[in-house]
């Protein structure tokens, strides 16, 4: 019998959690005074079957060339609401028709170390639908197992040097796909919302 996904996230949602950054495992990193963040939003789009889907940016891209992250972008004047912004992105960058969206709820913010503020906006996608990447941005969409992203046991802290210094970060590795940063951090936070 296929889990029902929508309840199992819906439950995620209901439970309280703090706003994560991609400073969290650097407390030694000064953020600065004053700082202004910019709004964005992500979809974290599960479809029914459990699968989660991600994006493989552009390697033309200025930001974060052919990293792994979820559909979205920051959010526009045209925008009502950041859950709007994120289904804007998601349809725009992977062809995702906005009718076949359950929004579910918001995770806490994540802010990024290029000054955002994301919002993960959790939905179940119903049904099917063609995958149209736009290709200025989207070099490839592909999906990812519930039971990957959710096991804890997949997700493990990896660094590198950034401005001098090792900044750490979460990573949670799916085949060929280096899944880490803010996506896997994100990601972590949502999977310890549905572990038991």
């Amino acid at each position: 019998m296929t889990p029902d996904y929508g309840q199992i996230l819906g439950d995620a949602l209901s439970k309280t959690g703090s706003a994560s950054s991609d400073f969290d495992l650097n407390p030694d990193i000064a953020i600065p005074e004053g700082r202004v963040l910019k709004p964005a939003a992500v979809l974290v789009g599960v479809r029914e079957n459990g699968n989660l889907i991600l994006t493989k940016r552009s390697a033309k891209l200025k930001h974060h060339p052919g990293q792994i992250a979820f559909p979205g972008g920051k959010m526009d004047d045209t925008d009502v609401d950041l859950a709007a912004a994120a289904l804007r992105e998601a349809r725009e960058e992977i062809g995702l028709p906005s009718d076949q969206v359950d929004v579910l709820g918001a995770l806490p913010c994540h802010e990024t170390v290029t000054s955002y503020q994301v919002t993960p906006i959790v939905a179940l996608i119903h049904g099917d639908f063609t995958v149209i990447p736009e290709l200025g941005e989207v070099a490839e969409v592909f999906e990812v197992p519930f039971t990957h992203f959710t096991d804890a046991a997949n997700y493990r802290v990896e660094g590198r040097r950034w401005q001098g210094r090792r900044r750490e970060y979460f990573v949670a590795p799916f085949g060929a796909y280096y899944i880490w940063g803010a996506t896997a951090r994100i990601l972590r936070g949502l999977a310890e919302r549905i572990a038991p």
